[in-house]
């Protein structure tokens, strides 16, 4: 037997799909997006599980609702409410031109290092983050290594020297 979950009301201006274990997946618009996060977090939805930014360069016509225009880039965030035993996937599209969403640091303090990963790894910029500086590589780095065109082979490979024989 299946339950049937009623979508949050702060998501029902927006396009969105059931999910495979997920109560809904919404496709918020940039402006929006903290907005609905408040939103949301104000319904009980307690913990920000998950945020991540996905590269769809070599994917333009992927399968999005009416009323969605893919961009390059994607900020997923999974929420979860544990008083109502549900889950909310809010999907974001992100010009590259213009990589930037607001921060949800100040609702979710535990998504300060899922933005910075965001940010090392795909250059998608939080606005408002308190410090928005590379996590994984070293500040020196160039470029962000999981951009669909970023340079194969551009990482150099370090070796260490092997002893002689004994």
């Amino acid at each position: 037997m299946t339950s049937v979950i009623t979508p949050p009301a702060a998501l029902e201006p927006y396009p969105s799909t059931d999910g495979v274990g997920v109560a809904t997946i919404a496709f918020v618009p940039r402006s929006d997006f903290r907005a609905v996060v408040a939103a949301l977090k104000a319904d009980g939805f307690e913990m920000a599980a998950d945020l991540c930014a996905v590269d769809y360069l070599t994917f333009p016509t992927r399968s999005l609702p009416v009323g969605v225009v893919g961009e390059r880039f994607e900020v997923v965030l999974n929420l979860l409410s544990m008083s109502k035993r549900q889950r909310v996937r809010l999907r974001v599209q992100v010009p590259a031109a213009d990589p930037v969403v607001d921060s949800l640091y100040d609702l979710y303090p535990g998504t300060e290092a899922m933005e910075r990963e965001a940010f090392d790894l795909l250059g998608v910029r939080f606005a408002g983050h308190p410090d928005l500086s590379r996590i994984l590589l070293p500040e020196e780095w160039e470029g962000h290594p999981l951009r669909k065109d970023y340079g194969i082979g551009r990482v150099p490979v370090q070796f260490k020297s092997t002893p002689g024989p004994r």
